[in-house]
C-alpha cells in the first residue's frame, strides 16, 4: 500500500501539517522537529506525490532549464546538477532548448510559463545576458536565476550565479607568459556570450600587464566550436609573425586548434602551446590533453537551481517577491600536457 503524508506524521510523532511544512521547505519548523521529520521519510522511504502538491497551489512543483547552447557536453552536465538538486527537494525539471536570436522566443517562453505554471526558471546564456529579454521576463510572475558570466563587484538586479571568466583568463595567460611565451594569440567564442568578452578582457589584462604588444593579427573571432578552433589556428599558422601560443575560448575550439597544428606538423607544446577553457570531456580527449580552466558546470547548476528554490520557498513564505542573492564561482587553472616552455 502506498504511503501518504499521515503515515510519515504518525512515525515521526507529529502532525500532517507539520509534515507538510518540511516536505514543502517552508523553513518555518524547529531543527530538533526538522530532524525527526526527515528521519522517519528517510526510514519509511516516502516519496512525496507530486501532482497532489501542485494542486496544492497555483505554481507546480517544477523548474524549466532554458538554453541556446551547441555545447552537447554543458548542457548535459547543466541538466545533471539541476536535477540533482530537484530530487533533493522534491522538484520535477522541464528542459526547454530555444533559437535565442528567434524574435519570437520571449513570447515562446512566456507561453510555456503559462502553459506548464512553473514555479522558476534556470536561464543560460547567451538569453540570460541579454538585458531586453529579463526585462520583459521580469513581468512574468515566476522567480528566474540567471547564469552569468562577470566580476564579483559588478550589481545585478536579479538573483544570479556568477562566473568569474575574466580572472581565470588572466591567470591562464600569465601562465603561459611565465612559460616564456610574449606572442599569445586568443580565439574567441561568439561576442553574444559575455563569457567571451570577459575571457578576452582577462588575456588584454595579462599581457598589458606584463607589457606585452598584441599583434591585431593574433585575435581571431570564432564559434564556440571545433570547427572554428581548427580554422583560427589555420590563420594564425599562415601569418608571418606566426604565435608561440594560444589561448582558446574553450576547450572545444582549443582541441580545433590542437588538430590543425599537428596536422601543419607543429610539434605541441615544444613549437606552440595551446590552452583552453571551461574543462570539458574535449580537455581530455586530445593528445597532449589540454591546458585550462575548470569551470564546474554541474556545481554551478545544482548551486543555481538551489538559490532558485530558496527564492521561490521564501516567497511562499512572505507572498512578496525576494532580495536578489547571488552566487560566485571562480575557474581554477589545470596544468597539462599541451602547454609547455617557450623553445
Amino acid at each position: 500500500m502506498k504511503l501518504t503524508i499521515k503515515d510519515v506524521a504518525t512515525h515521526a510523532g507529529v502532525s500532517f501539517k507539520t509534515v507538510s511544512r518540511v516536505i514543502n521547505h517552508e523553513g518555518t519548523v524547529k531543527p530538533e522537529t526538522l530532524e525527526k521529520v526527515n528521519k522517519a521519510i528517510a526510514e519509511l522511504n516516502y516519496q512525496p506525490n507530486t501532482a497532489a502538491r501542485n494542486l496544492a497551489g497555483a505554481k507546480s512543483y517544477a523548474l524549466g532549464f532554458i538554453y541556446d547552447n551547441p555545447n552537447a557536453y554543458y548542457v548535459i552536465d547543466m541538466q545533471k546538477g539541476i536535477l540533482e538538486e530537484c530530487g533533493r527537494k522534491g522538484y520535477e525539471l522541464l528542459i526547454h532548448p530555444c533559437e535565442s536570436t528567434q524574435p519570437d522566443v520571449i513570447t515562446s517562453i512566456q507561453q510555456m510559463v503559462k502553459r506548464t505554471q512553473l514555479s522558476g526558471l534556470i536561464i543560460s546564456p547567451p538569453l540570460s545576458e541579454n538585458q531586453s529579454f529579463i526585462a520583459e521576463l521580469a513581468l512574468l510572475d515566476i522567480q528566474f536565476v540567471r547564469l552569468v558570466s562577470g566580476k564579483a563587484n559588478q550589481t545585478q538586479s536579479t538573483s544570479c550565479v556568477i562566473i568569474h571568466d575574466q580572472v581565470a583568463a588572466q591567470s591562464i595567460v600569465e601562465y603561459l607568459i611565465s612559460l616564456g611565451h610574449t606572442k599569445i594569440a586568443f580565439i574567441s567564442g561568439e561576442k553574444d556570450h559575455k563569457s567571451t568578452l570577459e575571457r578576452q578582457e582577462g588575456y588584454t589584462q595579462a599581457m598589458h600587464i606584463h607589457k606585452l604588444d598584441i599583434n591585431p593579427e593574433w585575435i581571431v573571432e570564432g564559434r564556440y566550436s571545433f570547427d572554428s578552433g581548427v580554422s583560427g589556428a589555420q590563420q594564425l599558422l599562415d601569418l608571418k609573425d606566426k604565435p608561440t601560443a594560444i589561448f582558446a575560448c574553450n576547450d572545444e575550439i582549443a582541441a580545433g586548434a590542437l588538430l590543425a597544428a599537428r596536422l601543419a606538423g607543429v610539434e605541441i607544446p615544444n613549437q606552440m602551446s595551446i590552452a583552453g577553457f571551461e574543462d570539458s570531456p574535449f580537455s581530455r580527449q586530445t593528445i597532449p590533453q589540454l591546458t585550462t580552466a575548470a569551470q564546474p558546470t554541474k556545481t554551478i547548476a545544482s548551486s543555481a537551481a538551489a538559490l532558485l528554490i530558496s527564492n521561490i520557498t521564501q516567497n511562499r513564505l512572505r507572498n512578496r517577491s525576494t532580495e536578489p542573492k547571488h552566487e560566485n564561482f571562480t575557474p581554477e587553472l589545470v596544468v597539462r600536457g599541451s602547454t609547455g616552455i617557450c623553445q
